[in-house]
């Protein structure tokens, strides 16, 4: 839900236009950018979910104008009678050929574009596709937020391994806080931490140490 998103309180939280926009149940073309890990995937797929569509993932880099051809075929019969929402990660690798045949789907109403970049897409994406956008900045995730996704994710972990884990003090502070606000990085750090402490034991002790090693070569990406 968008209540257990990390950061982005500024869009997400109580009174946000995002969060307005998604919970009115019509979502427009909208164009998130910022950091990676920051929730933009996790969102886009929120909104959709909210307005009951077909939904679809394709990345800039490798997909192709026939991708998304493929993806409007079922456009008007059942299985898509009111269209499908489409999430383009990286547009900024569209070409502007490609940029302009997904702007005639969205000008028919075949497609809902959410698109998302790490660039600034006022340089990079399409003016008529922007035009027809509303364009979220998406924040790196202050290490408290990220601090209660990892807490959640050991304890989310745990259910699945049906057994205890138990972080030692401290680990999910230094994981939060070694990340560069990438949640996506904090969680690559829990489940390695997590299988590098496994002994096959009745529990799993994640240490400091372990956290440790597994995050000394983070780096800030961002400011």
């Amino acid at each position: 839900s968008l209540d257990e998103v990390a950061g982005q309180r500024h869009i997400l939280g109580e009174g946000g236009v995002l969060r307005r926009i998604i919970q009115g149940g019509t979502i427009p073309n909208l164009i998130f950018y910022g950091p990676s890990g920051t929730g933009k995937t996790t969102v886009a797929e929120i909104a959709a979910a909210r307005i009951h569509r077909p939904f679809y993932r394709l990345n800039a880099t490798t997909a192709s104008l026939a991708d998304i051809k493929a993806i409007t075929a079922d456009v008007g019969t059942l299985l898509a009678p009111e269209g499908v929402v489409l999430y383009l990660d990286e547009i900024q690798y569209f070409n502007k050929k490609q940029q302009q045949t997904l702007l005639e789907f969205m000008e028919n109403g075949s497609i809902t574009l959410i698109a998302s970049t790490t660039e600034n897409p006022y340089f990079y994406v399409y003016n008529a596709i922007l035009s027809r956008s509303t364009v979220f900045e998406f924040k790196a995730v202050e290490s408290g937020e990220i601090e209660k996704a990892v807490e959640r994710a050991f304890r989310v972990l745990a259910e699945e391994e049906g057994r205890p884990i138990l972080p030692e003090e401290g680990v999910c502070a230094h994981i939060a806080s070694h990340c560069g606000g990438d949640v996506r990085k904090a969680m690559n750090a829990v489940e390695l931490s997590t299988l590098a402490c496994d002994s096959g034991g009745p529990h799993i002790e994640v240490t400091l140490e372990a956290a440790r090693e597994l995050t000394q070569k983070s780096t800030m990406r961002y400011d």
